[in-house]
């Protein structure tokens, strides 16, 4: 009768179990709404989307070659003794134009330098953007994962501390001996051990999650929607060959050094600029003139051979970069893919791991009311039970991991593609305000001033 009271209560303790590791989605944080957070809030995105705006500021530097450059100059000679014996104060005011007309294409090479380097930024962008909702997906599971690692640890001490209370009486009529006892006490050691681990790990990945997603957990939903998948390997590869934000950048890398080959190549030719002066000194005396320039490197001491054999070398290496860039995200997407069949596979196996261990528990608990079975063997099924709950939630958290992890690997793990119905972050906007180098104190200058104070709100 006493074997038949302890499995009575053993069974109600692991129903609780398994009605807190079912799922529960009433007004809970779901996924989506942790990658929206993250995406919203990730200081990493604010920092590589001011580095963006930089870049787009370079296209304007570089337009500002094919323009004048007009300057004032005032200035005030003394001179203490002059021919005439007396001390001397001349003064004199001039404007002055310059412009290049003629760089055999430098200045417009420089230009396109620095478009092709603002579209390999936005592409390292959109790489930031796939490294902060990787990490929140990963938050995100593990703080879920560690939530139900709490609850199982939790509900292993209330059982193993009953057990003991039965051990305990039955060892006062006789029944057990104070071997059993000690049994139920070192299990229960090790169990309230685990539970302080678990309530540890629950603490870390908190922490992990206020940092991934800009706060801290509250309600989460442990079931969410996985993403879209390519059916095969293949396929998978050519989409990460083709859309991946590493690769687009690396491609622009190439087109970069091809064009400073051409930039250096430039330099060694002729250049022609022309300037205007317009002055008056202080008798009111005025003056004009404008000047043609033709210059022509004769030598210098080889530093434009030098740049560029410099680009070509860069050009060389780039164009490595590239290969390996190529052959770094195929393999990405091969051990993310054999990651997904992994984890797959260790899901089942987990699922037939808990039908057997039920199986299993639920017979000695049976044979136990028989006397057939021992305290230790109703607490060594009770744990292999509570090991195989705890194998499935590490494995359900490692089969979404993957699912996300492979799509990151083909450069998909992006706002838009997972459509999380985020206003996203416009990389065209800064660009075209300053592609055309406005004015500070112009009309279009004024409207970046604008577009930089709502940007900065954001």
């Amino acid at each position: 009768m006493g074997h038949y009271r302890i499995s009575k209560t053993l069974r109600g303790a692991l129903l609780g179990v398994m009605c807190l590791t079912t799922p529960v989605a009433a007004s809970a944080e779901s996924l989506t709404d942790a990658l929206i957070l993250a995406y919203k809030h990730s200081h990493l995105l604010d920092q590589n989307r001011a580095v963006l705006r930089a870049a787009d500021e370079d296209v304007a530097s570089a337009l500002a070659g094919l323009r004048p450059v007009i300057q004032f100059l005032a200035q005030s000679t003394y001179t203490p003794t002059s021919a005439a014996g007396t001390d001397d104060l001349s003064s004199a005011l001039s404007v002055s134009a310059d412009m290049t007309l003629f760089d055999n294409g430098a200045t417009k090479l420089g230009i396109d330098v620095a478009k092709e380097t603002v579209l390999a930024t936005r592409e390292a962008l959109v790489a930031v953007e796939q490294q902060v909702l990787l990490s929140a997906v990963e938050a995100y599971l593990a703080v879920t994962s560690a939530i139900e690692s709490v609850s199982l640890s939790e509900n292993n001490v209330r059982v193993i501390t009953q057990e003991l209370r039965a051990a305990r009486d039955r060892f006062e009529v006789g029944e057990v001996t104070r071997t059993d006892v000690a049994l139920a006490e070192a299990r229960l050691a090790a169990a309230r051990s685990s539970q302080a681990a678990a309530t540890g790990s629950l603490a870390v990945a908190r922490e992990r999650y206020r940092v991934a997603v800009g706060q801290y957990p509250g309600t989460l939903n442990r079931t969410s929607r996985a993403p879209g998948l390519p059916k095969t390997l293949i396929e998978a590869e050519n989409v990460g060959l083709r859309s991946h934000p590493n690769i687009l950048q690396a491609q622009r890398q190439v087109t970069i050094n091809e064009l400073n080959i051409a930039r250096a190549q430039a330099a060694t030719g002729f250049r022609v600029t022309a300037g205007a002066n317009l002055g008056v000194d202080q008798d009111l005396n005025d003056s004009f003139s404008v000047t043609t320039r033709l210059t022509q490197p004769i030598y210098s001491g080889g530093a434009l051979s030098s740049a560029t054999r410099k680009a070509k070398a860069n050009r060389d290496a780039s164009r490595a970069n590239l290969l390996g860039t190529t052959h770094s995200i195929r393999q990405q997407v091969g051990v993310a893919w054999s990651n997904l069949i992994v984890a797959g596979a260790q899901l089942e196996a987990t699922e037939r791991q808990i039908r057997a261990s039920r199986i299993a528990f639920q017979g000695i608990q049976e044979e136990a009311k028989l006397g057939s079975r021992t305290t230790l063997d109703v607490l060594d099924a009770e744990q292999e039970l509570l090991d195989a709950l705890g194998s499935r939630i590490d494995a359900q958290a490692q089969q979404s991991v993957a699912n996300y992890s492979l799509l990151s690997s083909m450069g998909l793990l992006t706002v838009k593609h997972l459509g999380l119905g985020v206003q996203t972050y416009d990389p065209e906007a800064y660009y075209n305000a300053v592609k055309s180098g406005p004015v500070a104190k112009s009309k279009q200058g004024r409207q970046l001033d604008k577009l930089m104070e709502r940007l900065s709100k954001q």
